[in-house]
């Protein structure tokens, strides 16, 4: 900036110089307003990346580090004391009737007097019981192929072995099942999984053999995974999509999870968007209710019917509110909270729909919030009167929700509309976490066919956990060439 003394030497100059001067001067302050705003912009983005948590964002809890905030509920407290509630049948470990050994205390003298009781009849006994493994160790079962000669013409002759008795020695389905049943479903690492069966049966076994387990129980349940992808292509029921980022060999691919409360299936894609769900080949036939978030890709398939979570919203909302203290965020919140609770009070009712009125009661309410929301949040256009751009115009984060909220009321309340329908995509949220859990452990997949193989057996437990079946036998059931399969998926023919 000039001096006092140069300005007096300016001015002295003239008319001329005096107005160049202050055009420079406002030339100069409109630049630093324009930095100003900048670095408010910049400031601004990073108080929200700083604010954002799992309670009121899409980042899992897995993001939140050591500063792991208090749980924010937006439900009210019951007012009930933590722990089991007045009239709850508790559960315990029940003697049985007829236990596999007894062991016999004898009294052989009076504590009293210490006379002799050897002889003494026994009045009765005080019963108690221990539950405890046998010391377990394998069972080696030798297959003998009777060699014949014919009498007649001579010829050897050999009896044929079991099917699955393929090699001089090999691990039977019991090792091997459980060995996939550690590694593939409790995510155990290959060195520590070999390292369990080990200590259990002192007996070696190598990851060479866990390995192939898995890939042999994938190689058994595809034709029930298939029916699993025919099902959740044709059913009525609402189906939950999600998708989360997954290494394999070094490289960043997406696991993709389609599924039902009866049924999961899983696939892994190099790609995210519609890609990988056109050659995954569900949401293109799909028809019927597909519930996610809002990855504009689910929206390509306009022939389905869309449902939006909305716990995904009420996290935005809660941002909105404790990052810019925004009113209508808060209505919004009250509003959808106030709509599922209705909705499930009618479900528990036995009501197919909610009244016409109460319908149209609730979405005069969504609207106004709506309304108060955008006048509370005009875009930078309206703000500074200027005539509007070419190219998108940059807004709030607002802005940008209500105006989803808006153009998308339809698919945000649609659990309103049909009971099929849930509030949020939790269930797909809860089948994708244990397949994040893996990826914690493990840090990813070493190959392309190790991350097919881990989808193919997850897609085929999940199913049978849904379906209320023991784990380790159904994937016994797949070693023995008969895979576990719902009888639901009888109506559907594998692709």
């Amino acid at each position: 900036m000039p001096t006092r003394e140069e300005i007096k030497a300016i001015y002295r100059e003239g008319e001329e110089a005096v107005v160049l001067l202050v055009e420079i001067l406002v030339t100069m302050n409109q630049a630093l307003q324009e930095r100003v705003r900048v670095l408010e912009d910049k400031a601004q983005r990073l108080e929200d990346q700083l604010s954002k948590d799992s309670h009121n964002s899409g980042k899992p809890p897995t993001s939140d580090g050591l500063k792991k905030p208090l749980p924010h509920g937006l439900r009210d407290k019951s007012g009930k004391k933590s722990g089991g509630q007045f009239g709850h049948v508790g559960h315990r470990l029940e003697p049985v009737s007829n236990p596999d050994y007894i062991e016999i205390h004898s009294v052989t003298e009076c504590s009293r007097c210490q006379a002799v009781l050897e002889k003494v009849a026994v009045r009765g006994y005080k019963k108690r019981q221990v539950f405890d493994i046998p010391k377990v160790k394998l069972e080696v079962t030798e297959h003998q192929a009777e060699i014949k000669t014919c009498p007649e013409c001579g010829a050897v002759n050999q009896a044929e072995f079991p099917v699955n008795v393929r090699q001089k020695t090999q691990y039977g389905s019991g090792v091997r099942a459980q060995a996939a049943y550690f590694h593939n479903y409790h995510f155990i690492p290959l060195k520590r999984t070999t390292e369990i069966l080990e200590d259990l049966y002192q007996q070696p076994v190598t990851q060479g053999v866990v390995v192939a387990a898995v890939a042999e129980i994938a190689r058994q349940v595809e034709p029930i995974n298939q029916k699993i992808k025919s099902y959740l292509t044709q059913t009525e029921e609402a189906v939950c999509f999600d998708e989360s980022g997954a290494r394999v060999g070094g490289k960043l691919k997406w696991l993709h999870s389609s599924s039902t409360n009866r049924a999961s299936f899983y696939k892994i894609h190099a790609k995210r968007g519609s890609i990988a769900m056109d050659e995954i080949g569900i949401l293109p036939i799909r028809t019927h209710w597909c519930i996610h978030d809002f990855w504009k890709a689910y929206l390509k398939y306009s022939q389905a019917k869309h449902g939006l979570c909305n716990a995904h919203v009420l996290r935005e909302l809660t941002f909105l509110v404790e990052q810019y203290l925004q009113v209508w965020a808060t209505q919004m919140i009250l509003l959808l909270l106030d709509i599922k609770q209705t909705v499930e009070v009618a479900n528990q009712l036995g009501q197919a729909s909610l009244p016409i009125e109460q319908i149209a009661s609730f979405e005069g309410r969504y609207d106004q919030i709506i309304v108060e929301g955008l006048l509370a949040n005009p875009t930078l256009a309206e703000i500074n009167d200027q005539p509007k751009k070419r190219g998108k115009v940059k807004q709030s984060k607002a802005k940008n929700l209500l105006d989803r909220l808006r153009d998308h009321r339809d698919k945000e309340l649609a659990f309103m509309y049909d009971f099929k329908v849930p509030f949020d995509n939790n269930l797909a949220e809860r089948d994708i976490r244990m397949t994040k859990l893996q990826q914690k452990v493990s840090g990813g997949f070493r190959s392309d066919e190790g991350s097919n193989n881990f989808c193919s057996v997850r897609s085929y437990v999940s199913t049978a956990r849904k379906n209320k079946q023991p784990i380790l036998d159904a994937l016994y059931l797949a070693l023995s060439g008969k895979p576990y399969s719902p009888a639901f998926l009888a109506d559907y023919v594998a692709e």
